[in-house]
């Protein structure tokens, strides 16, 4: 099976009114069914934060 392309969205950037911060990523559906979580650096924060899979 393919890997699926998934949008990756920072989870704290809205709460400090900032724009949001997105990556574009891949996963397999078999090894990871649920959605996928990850630390990315948002430019905007000038610091890592969390990046969680969003509808796409």
């Amino acid at each position: 099976m393919p890997r699926e392309h998934i949008i990756l969205e920072c989870t704290e950037a809205r709460a400090e009114g900032k724009p949001v911060s997105r990556y574009m990523s891949t996963r397999d559906k078999k090894l990871q069914p649920d959605r996928v979580e990850k630390k990315k650096y948002n430019k905007f924060l000038r610091r890592h934060t969390l990046h969680r899979e969003i509808k796409g």
